[in-house]
């Protein structure tokens, strides 16, 4: 079952919901720069254990509206609201991956937990990835702006070659699934051009740290040891120092798209945290 809200500026933001309406639901957040379909087996798993999932294309990607203005964190979490109180969410598990997990969190940090039973970011970029004076662990604006470069210059390429590190498929004896790249380009190219270059500045200067001191519920970080897109030590490591009743899981060895490398590791993990 899929369907479209219409969010207050007028944006149609996609979405996809399986499972029993009455149960608890689990609302998955995806990544830059894929869409809902990233949590396509996780939805399937969840709903089969019994819960409702929940996952939306961000405004400008895969089936929502390309828009020009308003790609920005703070909209990205004005529109998940949207979503949650359009269809009357309690008792949610919120699950950001990436780019994702910035915007749950900053959800958080507008919305508040009313409607939240737990948190889970995992490889997730708060609190904040651009290193500052006052975060000199983080990464480089160069290093933002060579994504910005290739995106803008040949974003088709572009996005092929960035699955390599993304899922770790450019590491000694990796076994490189050719329908996962796929995937992720199909995805990625489904997105507006502009919205897409936003969403750069989105993830990367965001300061989360005043949305993650807000988090007053259960959460899971978890997060690869060996992710070449957020490293560990910028994000899931500085997050725990500032989230209460944080639980932090490390998977040795693992990369950015772990959700997908390692799936079955990952759903049995979740579950876990979930009924925990």
């Amino acid at each position: 079952m899929s369907n479209f809200i219409t969010t207050k500026d007028g944006t149609r933001i996609f979405y996809k919901a399986w499972g029993a309406k009455d149960a608890q639901p689990v609302l998955f957040s995806h990544g830059w720069p894929l869409t809902a379909d990233a949590w396509d087996a996780q939805m399937v798993f969840f709903a089969n254990a019994g819960f409702r999932t929940i996952a939306h294309d961000r405004r400008s990607h895969g089936r929502s509206d390309q828009v020009w203005d308003n790609n920005t964190m703070d909209q990205y979490a004005d529109d998940l609201a949207e979503l949650i109180e359009t269809l009357d969410l309690h008792d949610v598990i919120l699950v950001g991956h990436s780019t994702g997990g910035g915007e749950v969190t900053r959800y958080i940090g507008r919305h508040g937990t009313a409607r939240v039973a737990k948190l889970a970011l995992i490889g997730a970029v708060p609190p904040l990835m651009l290193k500052t004076e006052a975060n000199p662990i983080g990464l480089p604006i160069d290093a933002f702006d060579g994504i910005r470069k290739g995106t803008f210059d040949n974003r088709s390429q572009f996005f092929r070659d960035l699955t390599l590190p993304f899922y770790g498929y450019n590491r000694e004896g990796a076994t490189i699934s050719e329908g996962i790249r796929e995937e992720f380009w199909r995805q990625g190219m489904m997105g507006g051009l502009k919205g897409q270059l936003d969403s750069i500045r989105a993830f990367s200067e965001s300061d989360f740290h005043a949305d993650l001191a807000k988090v007053d519920v259960p959460t899971l970080v978890l997060h690869g040891d060996d992710d070449q897109i957020v490293p560990i030590g910028a994000s899931a490591l500085s997050t725990v120092k500032i989230v209460t009743q944080a639980v932090l899981k490390v998977y040795k060895g693992a990369d950015h798209g772990l959700t997908q490398t390692h799936q079955d590791r990952f759903n049995a993990d979740l579950l876990d945290f979930i009924k925990g």
